[in-house]
């Protein structure tokens, strides 16, 4: 029989972090991109696709900025609480 292999919990956490960053940052690209190629070919222009290029990219940036902060006040709340169980136990 082959031994059981237990990976640290924080390997996954952080993989799965690295694959929202990325779906974050490049959904809103991608959709805004589309929708700008869409409007571009019904309204004839050719200049939408790079503004909304840049909307898309604006939005996933502010997307990944409001990730990082939520992850940021977690830790600072968890390193808090393991600084009052430690003076509680001293």
């Amino acid at each position: 029989m082959k031994p059981k292999r237990h990976y640290n919990k924080s390997v996954y956490r952080s993989l799965a972090l690295v694959m929202q960053l990325g779906f974050d940052m490049l959904v809103p690209i991608c959709l805004m991109t589309a929708f700008g190629i869409f409007l571009d070919r019904k309204l004839g222009t050719s200049f939408l696709v790079i503004l909304l290029f840049f909307a898309g990219a604006l939005a996933g940036a502010q997307n990944i900025y409001r990730l990082a902060r939520k992850i940021m006040e977690t830790d600072e709340n968890h390193e808090k609480k393991e600084r009052e169980k430690k003076d509680e136990d001293k």
